[in-house]
Order: structure tokens, then sequence, then C-alpha cells
């Protein structure tokens, strides 16, 4: 990674005319005949005429609504900052859900601001980091100037692309501080935005806004609903890439197992919606195992848990537990089938006016059936599910909201959440799964060490539900043909 003349303070940090030298940098600065050459001599490369993006007509309605929601408040919600990984290293950028389901930008920087307007109305305004200045230098001496990280959209290109005025966020927080009225901002993602209105925001009134957000992202529109049947569809191929390659996931680790997944999702997509779980054997059992770095074994259950996350910030959020030589065992698929019946009772719970409860009550109920039949709870089952005595060996709940984030709506209201109703346009996923942990003595030693999870992304239609990730088998005789196609 090349380091000669990056400065240590962010691009719009830097002086006007000046930027500071890296310490330990090999140059000791730049001759006023260098920089007058990298004034000049550079084509005009701004963009004309661009097509706006495909959800902005989608991303207008979004801010029409949550401008009604709020009349008369000055609404702002940043995209986030660059975040250091080390030094002078950072980790790749990801705008906040918020902005990006309002805007449609990914930018880092970014803040869109709501003006009110009349009575009730709002003037939007997205503030963008322009291009980089080449009469001081910026473009290549900041060490987020163009020619070190890319050429980024000039303000004029960027209100074509999302249908927004636009304008130079170096100029915000000064606005903002001067700004009188009540002010309700999204939290969490922009230190400078939130110091220039410490004196103008308060806690009531930004959690009001984040979970009005929240709630706004319940029901999917239709671009929404295409965006997340494309990050399943790129999930699905990534759970075939990982089948085909299991042989050298057994020389190797988890982590290639990881790793192929992840180059489906940096192909296809953006990038993994949330950590991969790629748990072999007993790892099964931990829940969020994301360290990947166990072995892979002939014999030995592999629980993948994995989504792509399109361009657009949609993530996928499925899992599939694969026998790693093709084939169950007597016990493993005992487990498995019990888990599937469960997950097809939670399905088919989901529809258009179920209460959102309902699914994950209906696959508990076959959960708590089978430990009973097996002997490993005394019935009845009606105790053991109101003891919540399943629990030791189920742990989770059966599934949750999907969208732009992989646990979307999380701030929501609980009666509007989980207490609340199914409708249309709500996608969801249902997973159950059977944790027996390796040490559990409670158990026969048949049992421990596996762990079972099948989760699918459940989208709530008008007469029932689809299933998006229809396209990965789930009954353990067709994973076991399935994967047996796929190693050919």
């Amino acid at each position: 990674m090349a380091d000669e003349l990056t400065p240590e303070t962010p691009e719009e940090e830097q002086p006007k005319q000046t930027h500071k030298q890296r310490k330990n940098g090999l140059y000791p600065g730049v001759s006023d005949e260098l920089a007058e050459s990298m004034r000049t001599g550079w084509a005009d490369t701004e963009l004309h005429g661009l097509e706006p993006i495909a959800q902005a007509a989608h991303t207008a309605a979004r801010r029409a609504a949550l401008s009604e929601r709020f009349p008369g408040d000055r609404i702002v919600v940043p995209a986030g900052r660059l975040k250091t990984r080390s030094n002078d290293t950072e980790y790749p950028f990801r705008a906040s859900t918020e902005y990006a389901y309002l805007t449609g930008d990914q930018t880092e920087n970014g803040v869109l601001v709501l003006e009110p307007s009349g009575g009730t109305g709002h003037t939007a305004t997205v503030y963008l980091l322009p291009r980089s200045n080449r009469e001081n230098g910026e473009f290549w001496l900041s060490g987020q100037g163009e020619l070190w990280v890319g050429r980024r959209h000039s303000l004029a290109e960027a209100e074509q692309l999302l249908g927004i005025p636009a304008k130079d966020v170096r100029e915000l927080a000064e606005a903002l501080a001067e700004a009188t009225g009540p002010v309700r901002v999204v939290r969490g993602h922009d230190a400078v935005v939130e110091k220039a209105l410490t004196d103008k925001v308060t806690a009531e009134r930004d959690e009001e806004l984040r979970v009005y957000l929240s709630e706004a992202r319940a029901v999917k529109d239709d671009f929404e609903i295409g965006e997340l049947q494309k990050a399943v569809d790129s999930t699905v191929r990534g759970f075939e890439d990982v089948v085909k390659v299991l042989d050298k996931a057994e020389a190797t680790s988890e982590r290639y197992i990881e790793g192929t997944f992840f180059l489906r999702a940096r192909v296809e997509g953006n990038d993994v919606g949330y950590g991969s779980i790629c748990a072999a054997g007993p790892h099964a059992c931990t829940l969020h195992w994301v360290r990947n770095d166990g072995p892979v074994r002939s014999g030995d259950l592999l629980l993948l848990d994995a989504g792509v996350e399109t361009h657009s910030l949609y993530t996928a959020d499925v899992t599939r537990t694969l026998p790693i030589s093709g084939t169950y065992s007597d016990i493993q698929r005992k487990v498995y089938d019990a888990v599937y019946e469960a997950q097809e009772a939670g399905i088919a719970a989901v529809r258009p006016g179920a209460k959102f409860r309902d699914f994950h009550d209906a696959a508990q109920h076959v959960l708590a059936e089978k430990l009973v039949e097996w002997g490993l709870l005394e019935g009845p089952v009606e105790r053991v599910l109101e003891l919540g005595l399943q629990r030791r060996w189920t742990l989770h709940g059966t599934g949750h909201m999907l969208g732009m984030d992989v646990h979307d709506c999380a701030a929501a209201r609980t009666e509007a959440y989980v207490d609340g109703t199914l409708e249309p346009g709500m996608c969801l996923t249902v997973e159950p799964g059977l944790y027996f942990q390796a040490d559990d003595l409670t158990v026969p030693e048949e049992y421990r060490g596996i762990g079972v999870r099948i989760e699918d992304d459940i989208l709530v239609t008008e007469d029932g539900n689809r299933n998006l990730s229809a396209g990965l088998p789930r009954a353990s005789a067709e994973v076991e043909a399935w994967m047996a196609a796929l190693k050919g």
C-alpha cells in the first residue's frame, strides 16, 4: 500500500492551501514547480445527463412520509464517517441504514437534511463531499483525495442521480450550529454533526425519529422486494459454491468455506450482510460462530449461516445444515428432520393478519413435542412451553424482520414488532434450531455436539407467503441429492 504523501487528518479538516505530510514520508515536501504541474493538464471529466438511480422514486416517497410525520421539525440523517481499523487504515465504509434508505446514497460524510418549509412540508438537501480540489492539491495530497481512493461524484452529478439538491457538507456544521427551532437527528453515526446540534436536540425527540425510521422499513416496496430476491439468489449460488469445495475445506479449515462464500458476495453484491457463520462439528452449537477457524471433518455437520448483501444494501439471511460427507447419519437425520418439521410449521403460520409471534409459537411447539417424545423433557408439552424448558436446546427466537439490516426494524416499538400483526410486504426469517452442546450431560452421548438450524427468508404476500430462498433444498433427502449432484 502506497504511503508517501497521505496526510494524517481527514480531507474535510485540511487547511485550504496546505496538506500535512505523513511522518516518515520519503518526500520532504512539494516544490512550487511540481504543485503547478499537478494543477494543470487534466481533462474535464464531469458527467452529464445521468439517469436517476433505480430507487430514486421510492426514496422520495420515503422522505415525503418522514416529512409528514414530523411537521415543522428540522431532520438530520447522517451517513457516517470512516472508522479507523489500525493507524491510518480504515474499515470499508458502509452508510447508515437510515441514510441509505432515505437517499439511496452510500458515500461517507453524507448528511440528509430536511428543512421545514411552509406549514407542514420540508425541503430536502443532501450534503456531500464535492470532488477533490485540484487547485490546492487536495486531489493528490489528501489521504481521501481522488488519486488515493478514487473519483467521487460532483455535487451536480449527485443531484442528477439522487434527485435531491446537493451542497458541500464541509459547510454544514456551521449552518447547523446556527439553526433555530426543533431539530431531530439520527444519533451514533457522525460526531461532528452531533456536536453542532448539542444544544438543539433532545434524546426523546431523537429516539422518536429512530423508532419511526425503523418501523417505516417493516413493509417493503417493490424495489426492496426485488433487491431481497436478488440477495437471496446470489446467496443460493454461494451455498452451491461451498458444497463444490467441501473437500478443500476438509484439507484446510472453516476459513475455506468463509472465503468461498465471500467471493460470491463480493462478485455479485456489495459484501456479506453479516459475518458468515461457517460452523462445522460442535461449533454448530455456538449460535454466532464467526471465528471460522475449526476443522471440517467428514461425518460431521456443517451449519452455514450466510447472506449476500446487494449493492443497494439489502441482505439475505439463509442457513442450511449440511452433512459434510454428503449423507446424514441416523442421529443427525433424526435431529435435522425434527427441525425441518418445526420450520414447516413455522412457515405455514406466516400469513397476513397473523400475529408476528405465531410462527415462533408453531415452531417451538413442534420442537417441544420432539424433545418430550425423545425423553429429553418430561411432558406434557404445554407445561414444557409454559416454563420454556425447551429453550435449553432451542436457545433463540424463531425469526426476525429482514431488510437493509439483517435484524431489520430493530428499534421498532414492541407493540409494532413482536406483538404486532403481519402485513403483505413484510419479510422475515423462519429459523428454528436444536443445539446439543458437546458438554451437555443431560442428553445421551449420541446427541452431543450436534447443532442444526434451517433458515429461510419469507415474504408475506396478500394470500399467504412466498419463500424467497426456496431455491435451496430443505428436506434431508433433497439436501443429500442436491449435494451429490453438485459434487458430480
